[in-house]
């Protein structure tokens, strides 16, 4: 175990200004060291870790693959990758997305407890879904402490909210007051001997870390009935106290209410896909009719008439429903923490 503490950070919308914040009251001799997950698109890139040099005291980098933990310094996930705690050292994955996302939050908390155990504090600040609150049970479950932005403070409060749900926090704070609280913490921190690590923890770890060892060890929870949006496989069901999630067989996890989003969405595409192919069958019945009934074939072309005719009716149908799901997602967005989501810097997207 390190003489310093481990402070994982997760955020989504809102989680820039929440960060500064946080870097903003972290003192410049902080005792620990920092690791940062904001949700961002795959292809886009980041300016946080030079936000956070400009509002704190703290050098802030994205993470190197390899490099070496040192107290003082924050770890910044850079897009397109998960960032992942082993002794010693902070590691970099392109492993299964979780959520929808990579760099994910769990996928350091689960990691960050696996290999830190009561040195690890974890951190949950503004974001719409339910991101951090598994890692975060996680890291309470290794012995570590549990911080929680105040709802009422954060611009999103959907993952401060569920982790609250869930999670015992041991403080809930502004993100202002989030940087002081962690000197405190870090300073009083005391090693104790940690259970060992749970089977379902290290082998999950692995699956985030893409390891050859998670294939050849049981999935951990049990099979579910629903398949995974990213790769149609069967879901496992996990339950951690009450909080219930899902992942495959190659390591896609999902909360409950990020795999209803994303079946939404599989849905929409679904419907596009449907009415594309009914006006093209309309548009292609009417163009066999035309040449029939010139040729006196009454019967054929009176056929393929009403083919198109019922095409024609069902594409209505599937335009019906594609207007009905627009009016509802205007009045009452599903996913307003998706890439893109207004509020954000235009370098720093969230996604749930």
């Amino acid at each position: 175990m390190p003489d310093h503490g481990i402070v994982v950070v997760g955020a989504s919308a809102g989680g820039v200004e929440a960060l500064a914040d946080l870097a903003a009251s972290l003192p410049d001799d902080l005792q620990a060291a920092v690791f940062v997950v904001l949700h961002l698109p795959a292809t886009g890139t980041s300016a946080l870790p030079e936000i956070l040099r400009r509002r704190g005291p703290l050098p802030a980098a994205h993470v190197k693959d390899g490099e070496p933990i040192r107290p003082g310094n924050i770890y910044v996930a850079p897009p397109d990758h998960h960032v992942l705690l082993r002794t010693g050292q902070v590691h970099l994955s392109r492993g299964p997305r979780e959520n929808g996302h990579r760099p994910a939050i769990d996928p350091l908390f689960r990691s960050a407890a696996r290999e830190y155990a009561d040195r690890v504090i974890g951190v949950v600040l503004s974001g719409a879904l339910d991101d951090g609150t598994a890692g975060l049970l996680a890291i309470k479950s290794r012995g570590g402490m549990a911080v929680v932005q105040d709802p009422a403070d954060a611009l999103y409060p959907g993952m401060p909210g569920n982790a609250l749900e869930h999670v015992q926090a041991d403080h809930v704070v502004a993100a202002a007051s989030v940087g002081k609280l962690l000197a405190r913490l870090t300073t009083d921190l005391a090693e104790t001997r940690p259970a060992p690590v749970p089977a379902d923890m290290r082998a999950e770890v692995e699956m985030e870390g893409f390891s050859l060892e998670a294939v050849e060890n049981e999935h951990p929870g049990k099979p579910s009935g629903f398949s995974c949006p990213d790769c149609n496989g069967v879901l496992w069901q996990i339950r951690d106290g009450g909080l219930e999630r899902y992942r495959c067989r190659v390591g896609h996890a999902w909360s409950p209410e990020s795999l209803l989003i994303q079946q939404s969405e599989a849905l929409e595409a679904a419907l596009w896909v449907a009415l594309r192919s009914l006006e093209e069958r309309a548009a292609l019945s009417r163009r066999l009719a035309e040449p029939a009934r010139r040729r006196g074939h009454s019967i054929t072309a009176t056929r393929f008439e009403e083919q198109a005719a019922e095409a024609q009716q069902a594409a209505r149908l599937v335009r019906d429903l594609l207007l009905a799901r627009e009016n509802f997602a205007t009045a009452r967005p599903l996913a307003g923490d998706r890439p893109g989501s207004a509020g954000l810097p235009s370098t720093e997207a969230s996604g749930g």
